[in-house]
């Protein structure tokens, strides 16, 4: 029987060898050069971004854009680019984040249209008075989505997601329209892991300082002297959980911040003042408990076990993934919550 012949060494060679992903080059043209300038970023710092981030080589030449790179990476800068020009097109705001969040999701099918928008549905935003605001990570699109859409909603998540930020801009989007006539915003009064002991003044002045961040959001929202004037006439209203008891909460948008820290005694008292034509929110970051006893005593971590599923009622996890401050952040997150964590 004839012996086959042994592959020579050059085939083995080629066998062996990982595939080299194809190389493309395409070209982009916009149609307003005046928008160029803040695409491409002072010094081209936009342009690099995408460069670094995708692995891809960007020539800019009047109205038109050259990008060269491997094929997939070529096709995520130019929905990245395109993405960019629309959002400056629309007049909102084109910062460091705002590029670092399309550079995320422009691995996601969704891109396409966020912004835009389709005949088939309207783009994915919160106007407010102050601002327009749009996803910057693919569960933000879920999020906002189930904003519109749940009467309760769960977000879950770490730091720096938006779960607080966007539903307080849903809020005030919604207070605008007259589509509620109250904004309630709540916390629970826990220190983070300190004793700061006896606090002077009244009690908006012991509470204020638990309830900053959810300030900042709404001041982030409207213009300041709106604040203060519905805020003084009862329109907006921001009390720590415990002032809750006793109430039903109708026509009223309300959320609930750190929700984590609540006891789940807490957290069924606050769920069952819901009234009509009321939506709430339940924000909070299940790793993070502050509260005597951990996560076995947290009230969110047991509510959502219990309704998750429920008609009316949604939840959506955030990851390390969906944190849109900078990217620092998101990479600390991860490192805190990996699998060595």
């Amino acid at each position: 029987m004839a012996r086959k012949p042994a592959r020579a060494d050059s085939d083995l060679a080629q066998l062996r060898r990982p595939e080299t992903p194809r190389r493309a080059r395409i070209e982009v043209q916009f149609d307003e050069q005046t928008l160029l300038g803040a695409v491409f970023g002072q010094y081209d710092a936009n342009l690099v971004r995408i460069e670094n981030r995708l692995g891809v080589y960007i020539a800019a030449r009047g109205d038109r854009v050259q990008i060269e790179g491997p094929d997939d990476a070529v096709a995520r800068a130019r929905d990245v680019l395109k993405g960019m020009y629309q959002r400056l097109e629309q007049g909102h705001e084109l910062d460091s984040g705002a590029v670092e969040s399309l550079i995320a999701m422009s691995s996601e099918p969704t891109l396409e249209g966020i912004i835009t928008g389709s005949h088939d549905a309207p783009p994915i935003m919160i106007r407010t008075r102050k601002k327009t605001i749009v996803p910057r990570s693919g569960i933000q699109i879920d999020y906002m989505k189930a904003l519109n859409s749940k009467d309760m909603i769960f977000a879950l998540g770490p730091a720096g997601t938006g779960k607080t930020y966007l539903a307080v801009a849903q809020a005030v989007a919604q207070l605008m329209t007259g589509s509620v006539q109250r904004l309630i915003l709540s916390r629970p009064a826990v220190e983070a892991g300190e004793r700061l002991g006896f606090l002077p003044g009244d009690m908006k002045e012991k509470v204020d300082p638990y309830l900053r961040p959810i300030y900042d959001a709404l001041y982030d929202c409207m213009p300041p002297e709106q604040v203060e004037r519905r805020m003084a006439s009862g329109e907006i209203e921001i009390a720590p959980i415990a002032f809750m008891r006793g109430r039903t909460l109708a026509d009223a948008f309300v959320i609930l911040d750190e929700a984590q820290n609540t006891t789940q005694a807490q957290m069924k008292m606050f769920l069952t003042r819901f009234g009509q034509n009321s939506r709430m929110v339940i924000c909070g970051d299940p790793r993070q408990v502050d509260i005597p006893g951990g996560d076995a005593q947290s009230g969110l971590a047991d509510a959502v076990r219990r309704l998750e599923g429920v008609d009316g009622i949604g939840v959506v996890r955030f990851t390390a993934a969906d944190v849109v401050r900078h990217p620092i952040v998101g990479r600390i997150v991860e490192a805190y919550e990996g699998p060595d964590a």
